[in-house]
């Protein structure tokens, strides 16, 4: 069920908004872990998993195909989704001054504009590599890189609605890695039974998204953005995210089970209950139990897509 996204009145500008970037140093001396830290390498992971759903879904062999796969990997994680968080860091250095001050844009160890001219790098960089992997996988890493400037930057920055921006991120991150895995192993687009699975995963990520948003609340009420925790209050918030989560699951264990995948469904299942008698932990204190939950009920949610994976490869 959608919930509306209620309008609110413009606050006044808070003091940390309107601060320019601090020049803590040259751009010359800008250090390499700070431009790591910049792309976020602990955001890597979940399409990373993906895309190796996406391979094992195809229920194609690795003979010839690990350069692309080994390329593939790179494109998920380090490259698009790096650059994302980097696009993403840019368009947000005001919220996370009042969020994240530490972060390698506001605190000024990135300075001037170099966070922006690392995304356009990194954007050139993904799309490149995609370009190599062939022309399927080119389409998806510019559908990716579109999406990742279009989540943050103006004139659209889908992050500002608490239903859309989530949306757009569950299906890049989960979907559309997915997707891609399955491509480079198949050269073809995969079958559907694949993409409707990794569609409801894309869906069920939605509420996985809305967990990254329970540690930007102040910010993000000071600057307008409209994230669910924000709009609807973090307790409902949590368990719209919940809901979701588990709905997507349910829907994917009934299609394995009519497909034939029963072993599949079952492993499903219990991840699933797994899921769900954490979550009331995660409901009681939102805010405190959102980096908890997502160590342990999206580690739960990412072992299910394997196992459907395997399942619909033939695997198991």
């Amino acid at each position: 069920m959608e919930h509306p996204v209620p309008t609110t009145r413009s606050a006044p500008v808070p003091e940390a908004l309107t601060r320019p970037n601090p020049p803590s140093r040259s751009a010359q001396r800008t250090r390499p872990r700070d431009v790591l830290e910049l792309l976020k390498p602990i955001t890597w992971f979940p399409p990373m998993w993906a895309f190796m759903c996406g391979a094992v879904s195809s229920g194609a062999g690795l003979e010839g195909r690990w350069w692309f796969v080994a390329g593939g990997v790179l494109l998920a994680g380090p490259l698009v989704v790096g650059t994302s968080q980097a696009v993403n860091d840019w368009f947000d250095r005001e919220v996370d001054a009042i969020n994240e001050p530490g972060r390698p844009i506001p605190s000024g160890r990135i300075p001037g504009r170099w966070g922006l001219y690392i995304a356009a790098l990194a954007s050139l960089v993904s799309a490149s590599v995609g370009w190599l992997l062939g022309p399927i996988v080119f389409g998806a890493a510019l559908v990716g890189l579109a999406f990742a400037w279009a989540y943050s930057a103006p004139p659209f920055r889908f992050k500002a609605n608490g239903l859309l921006g989530p949306l757009v991120c569950g299906m890049t991150y989960e979907g559309l890695s997915w997707f891609t895995g399955a491509a480079v192993m198949l050269g073809a687009l995969p079958r559907v039974e694949v993409a409707i699975i990794l569609f409801m995963y894309s869906l069920g990520a939605h509420g996985i998204m809305v967990l990254n948003d329970f540690k930007a609340v102040e910010g993000d009420r000071q600057a307008g953005l409209t994230s669910l925790p924000v709009t609807m209050g973090v307790t409902d918030a949590a368990r719209f995210a919940c809901t979701t989560m588990a709905s997507a699951q349910i829907v994917v264990i009934c299609l394995l089970a009519i497909w034939s995948h029963g072993l599949s469904a079952l492993i499903v299942s219990g991840v699933l209950v797994a899921q769900i008698a954490a979550m009331p932990r995660l409901i009681r204190d939102p805010a405190k139990y959102a980096p908890w939950y997502n160590g342990v009920g999206v580690t739960l949610y990412v072992l299910g897509m394997l196992a459907a994976a395997l399942g619909l490869g033939g695997y198991i």
